[in-house]
C-alpha cells in the first residue's frame, strides 16, 4: 500500500520523466494537481551531447511555443496519487494487500483465486502487474528479450551550480549519463548507464573516486557535483511480449514491453496503453460489444503493438549507435546530433515526439 511522502524527505532514486501527453492523462483521471502539490520539477530545456566532440543539441520550451516540455516526479509520489484516487472513487474496489493464486480462463468470464481463499470473476483482467507478470506467463504469452549488457546506476546529486531546469544528457566511451533536475535547484536524480562491471564498480567506489568520474563524465557542466545517497543498481533489459491481448486479458505497460530507460519514455509508453485500452473498452461498451473477447481486443493490441515496437526499435538503434568509442561510428553520430540542432524543421518533430504528441488516443486530444 503506497506511503505518502513527507515534504521534507529525501528525494527517492526512482524517478520518471513525464512527458505532455502522460500529463493529460493524468489531468483527466484527477490525480495531476494532487501530484503537483506533493513534489514535481518542471522542465524547461533539454541538452544531449557528445564528449569531447561537437556532437551537440539542445532545446527549450519557449523557442518551440510549449510553455514546458515535462516534469521529472519520483515514482512514489505518482503511486500515491494515483493510489489516492483509486480509494476516493466509490465505483473501485480496492482490495489490497492481496494475491493472486489461480486465474481460470472461462469462455464468458475469468475466475480468480486470491490467497486467502477469496474468489473474483471478471470478463476482463487487464494485466498491469510488472516486467515479470504473473498474468502474463499464466497466459503462457511468450516474451522476445533483448539484453541491453548495460546497468543503470541511480542516485541522488547536489550540482555546484543550480540545474535551470534543464535535463541533460552525454554519451561518453562505454557509458550514458543523464541529469534529472529535481524541484530543488541544486539537485539531480541521475541514470548512468554502464557495462555491468563498469557499474558495480561505480557503486562500490568510495564517494571521492565517484564524485571524481561523474564530474569528468559529465564534463564539469553543473561545477563540482556530489553524491548525496545510496547508489542503486539495476539491469538493464528490454522485454516485448508477443501478444499485448488474449481472450478476456489486456496487458498494459512493463508487462507488455520494457525499453532502455535512455529516452525516458518507459512510463510514458505505460500509460498510453491505458489511456488506448481506456479508449477501446469505452467504444466496445459503447456498441453493446463483449469487452473480453479478443477478437475486440485485437485493435487496442494492434495500435500498442506497433507504438511499443516503434519505440523499442529506435531505442535499439540509438543505443547502437551511442554506446562504443569507435571513430567512425563516433563522427557520424556526432553529424547526426548537429544535422538535428540545425536543420529547419527536425527539432519541432523531435520534441513532439518526445512529448508524445504524436501518440495521443483522440480522447485526450
Amino acid at each position: 500500500v503506497p506511503e505518502p511522502l513527507a515534504a521534507d524527505a529525501p528525494p527517492q532514486l526512482r524517478v520518471s520523466a513525464i512527458n505532455a501527453a502522460s500529463e493529460k492523462l493524468l489531468t483527466r483521471l484527477g490525480v495531476w494537481q494532487d501530484i503537483l502539490s506533493r513534489r514535481a520539477c518542471c522542465y524547461h530545456g533539454m541538452e544531449v551531447w557528445d564528449k569531447d566532440s561537437f556532437g551537440h543539441i539542445s532545446f527549450d520550451d519557449q523557442s518551440m511555443g510549449y510553455s514546458h516540455l515535462g516534469h521529472i516526479v519520483e515514482n512514489s509520489v505518482i503511486h500515491y496519487a494515483l493510489w489516492n484516487k483509486a480509494l476516493q472513487s466509490s465505483d473501485i474496489t480496492l482490495l489490497a494487500p492481496a494475491e493472486l493464486q489461480q486465474v481460470a480462463w472461462g469462455e464468458n468470464e475469468t475466475f480468480l483465486t486470491l490467497k486467502d481463499g477469496s474468489m473474483l470473476t471478471a470478463r476482463l483482467v487487464i494485466g498491469a502487474d510488472g516486467a515479470n507478470s504473473w498474468l502474463r506467463n499464466k497466459a503462457d504469452i511468450p516474451l522476445t528479450f533483448w539484453d541491453y549488457q548495460h546497468h543503470a546506476l541511480v542516485a541522488t546529486i547536489r550540482t555546484e551550480e543550480p540545474h535551470d531546469a534543464v535535463a541533460r544528457q552525454v554519451f561518453h566511451g562505454e557509458g550514458i549519463l543523464a541529469f534529472l533536475p529535481l524541484s530543488d535547484p541544486h539537485l539531480c536524480s541521475i541514470v548512468w548507464s554502464l557495462s555491468p562491471e563498469e557499474a558495480q564498480r561505480m557503486q562500490q567506489a568510495g564517494e571521492d573516486e565517484f564524485n571524481r568520474a561523474l564530474n569528468i563524465a559529465f564534463d564539469n557542466r553543473l561545477g563540482l557535483c556530489k553524491v548525496e545517497s545510496e547508489r542503486l543498481v539495476f539491469p538493464l533489459t528490454g522485454r516485448y511480449a508477443r501478444q499485448f491481448a488474449a481472450h478476456r486479458l489486456a496487458l498494459v505497460g512493463d508487462a507488455a514491453h520494457t525499453i532502455h530507460p535512455l529516452a525516458g519514455q518507459g512510463v510514458n509508453l505505460g500509460f498510453m496503453d491505458a489511456a488506448e485500452l481506456i479508449a477501446e473498452l469505452k467504444r466496445l461498451h459503447r456498441q453493446g460489444k463483449d469487452i473480453g473477447q479478443y477478437i475486440y481486443l485485437r485493435r487496442y493490441e494492434r495500435s500498442r503493438k506497433h507504438s511499443a515496437a516503434l519505440m523499442l526499435a529506435g531505442m535499439q538503434g540509438f543505443r547502437d549507435l551511442f554506446s562504443g568509442a569507435n571513430p567512425a561510428k563516433k563522427l557520424l553520430r556526432d553529424i547526426g546530433l548537429k544535422l538535428a540542432d540545425t536543420l529547419p524543421g527536425v527539432k519541432p518533430q523531435l520534441i513532439r515526439q518526445a512529448m508524445g504528441l504524436n501518440d495521443l488516443p483522440e480522447w485526450l486530444r
